[in-house]
């Protein structure tokens, strides 16, 4: 008795796990680590390459909502030919393009935010350009002004 509720405390959590995970979409997987990516970036490199993809990802999405509209043109066209399950067909279809819609909206409002931050590391980093330029100049001055020194010592 005492094996097989050790067995069902080590195996359940497992399984758990396993169920958990078995729900999520592709989609919602990816979106996980790109929220984890956007938590993390902090260079003008990091938020340009999430605006990129930002920006595919709405273009896709766009595609696919278009790609159902055409499918539910074709059903209004023909919905004799679906029978029963032309209204289910109907609702689902007009579901997944609201649901890629609003995807590509938030996909762009995304894309759209790192720009504005990808720009403004950049404004930063040509802003602190010249003072860096300055900086190693100066310290290359004073290495070749040791090094002349230190032949006159000896």
């Amino acid at each position: 008795m005492n094996t097989k509720l050790g067995k069902y405390l080590l195996v359940s959590p497992i399984l758990f796990l396993v169920v958990a995970c078995a729900g999520l979409s592709p989609l919602e997987t990816q979106n996980a680590d790109n929220k984890i990516s956007a938590q993390n970036a902090k260079t003008y490199s990091d938020h340009d390459n999430l605006a990129n993809y930002y920006d595919n990802l709405a273009k896709e999405m766009i595609a696919k909502a278009e790609e159902k509209k055409e499918s539910l043109e074709e059903y209004d066209d023909h919905s004799y030919y679906y029978g029963r399950q032309g209204q289910d067909f109907k609702s689902h279809t007009t579901a997944n393009i609201r649901y890629y819609e609003e995807a590509a909206k938030e996909a762009s409002q995304q894309a759209t935010f790192h720009h504005k931050v990808a720009a403004e590391l950049l404004k930063r980093e040509y802003a602190n350009k010249p003072a860096e330029s300055l900086e190693q100049l100066s310290n290359q001055k004073i290495k070749v002004k040791l090094k002349s020194d230190s032949n006159n010592a000896y």
